[in-house]
């Protein structure tokens, strides 16, 4: 038997996983389970192997009430046969923050564990959650060693202007302070920069996360040095259903006129924002770019624009520019988006590749869709957040301890 690395990423109502072997990250399998916690059409989960196939699928009655340890119990039991020989050793999870202290993966023990449960009031709809499965499969595995890999942590190098708010230094020294997110993701991409374009990993370049999420980082020879997103995950792009940046007087209005309250804002700006609110139509930007709507029209030019604003800023943090990178979902496969960010950006001195844009992004590869000539080159480049926890995960369980 060879030894293999789980990494899980758990939301509210979701458990995605994947498996690696811990030498090569040869990725075994992938899935996730849906629907936990819900008393809609109950839970359900897939597992399917690195070229599609599914390996095992099981679905819940909705008075089931599945929940993180349940469904973790059920993988542990129904994985081990699909792992093609292979014994798995250490979990990695995802996890959205690591606060002022956890600047790169850590092995997870009760102190570790205390300490980020304290930091649940800085991500209060992800670390919860992020955090529940840890607990789960220390009653149920408790000889698997268990790492945190956090969303924070690539940021944590960005000078200390760059995470400041104008405010007094207490609360800068009270953790209110700008932290980043994404940032396994931006980590992969500084990783694959070497091998795509020399140019651009000794130099300046801005990634940009476009998915349900959305943010944008200034990598400098490869190191993050400035992010859209701050002290939330609600900072920055609008997204899907969040509101990206907002004026903080919104919000007092919101509570002096209208009479909401924290949780009620929270829900509006987390959950009924961005795409969804502002076209009333979805948050799904491919529904939206097919959709007659107006509303829908306004949605996407409000996303665009508001990616161009963020672009020039994270330029003028590099002191220019050689390189940008789209990447996750809408980065990936929303070719009409790349297009008209690239176009609006000529003025950078970005020159699209129509052709190479309307290309299918193979599996993994990198895509440029930058003419050769342009003076800034345009890459597309799949994320992958979970080989980067996998890598993570066995570095510190090989460590001797």
């Amino acid at each position: 038997m060879t030894d293999a690395i789980a990494v899980v990423n758990a939301g509210s109502s979701s458990l995605k996983f994947s498996v690696f072997t811990s030498k090569a990250f040869k990725p075994l399998l992938h899935g996730q389970v849906e629907g936990l916690g819900s008393l809609g059409d109950g839970a359900h989960a897939i597992a399917k192997a690195h070229d599609g196939r599914v390996l095992l699928e099981q679905r819940w009655a909705p008075d089931a009430h599945m929940g993180h340890e349940a469904a973790l119990a059920y993988l542990l039991q129904t994985l081990p046969p699909h792992l093609q020989g292979h014994h798995l050793v250490a979990v990695g999870h995802r996890i959205v923050h690591g606060g002022m202290h956890f600047h790169e993966p850590v092995l997870l023990n009760d102190a570790v564990l205390a300490e980020l449960h304290s930091l649940i009031p800085l991500a209060p709809l992800h670390q919860p959650h992020n955090l529940s499965p840890v607990a789960a499969l220390h009653k149920l595995a408790p000889q698997l060693p268990q790492v945190a890999c956090f969303d924070t942590a690539f940021h944590a190098g960005n000078p200390e202007v760059a995470t400041r708010f104008a405010l007094p230094f207490e609360l800068h020294d009270a953790g209110v302070r700008r932290y980043g997110f994404h940032g396994l993701s931006y980590e992969y991409i500084a990783s694959r920069l070497p091998h795509v374009d020399a140019h651009a990993a000794k130099g300046r370049t801005v990634v940009m996360h476009l998915g349900n999420g959305a943010s944008m980082c200034a990598l400098k020879a490869g190191r993050s040095v400035a992010s859209s997103m701050g002290f939330t995950a609600l900072d920055g792009l609008p997204m899907g259903t969040r509101c990206g940046s907002i004026d903080a007087g919104v919000l007092l209005w919101l509570m002096d006129q209208r009479g909401l309250n924290a949780r009620q804002i929270e829900h509006l700006l987390y959950s009924e924002s961005g795409l969804l609110g502002v076209s009333g139509l979805s948050s799904d930007m491919r529904t939206l770019l097919d959709s007659d709507s107006a509303k829908a029209r306004e949605a996407v030019d409000l996303y665009v624009y508001r990616i161009g604003r963020e672009l020039g800023s994270l330029s003028a943090a590099l002191g220019g520019l050689d390189a940008i990178v789209f990447t996750a979902g809408i980065g990936e496969h929303a070719a009409p988006i790349r297009e008209r960010v690239v176009r609006d950006a000529a003025w950078l001195g970005i020159d699209l590749d129509e052709a190479a844009n309307l290309q299918p992004v193979a599996d993994g590869q990198a895509l440029r869709i930058s003419k050769t000539d342009s003076r800034v080159a345009a890459w597309v480049i799949p994320t992958n957040e979970e080989l980067m926890i996998a890598r993570h995960t066995a570095r510190l369980v090989a460590q001797p301890a």
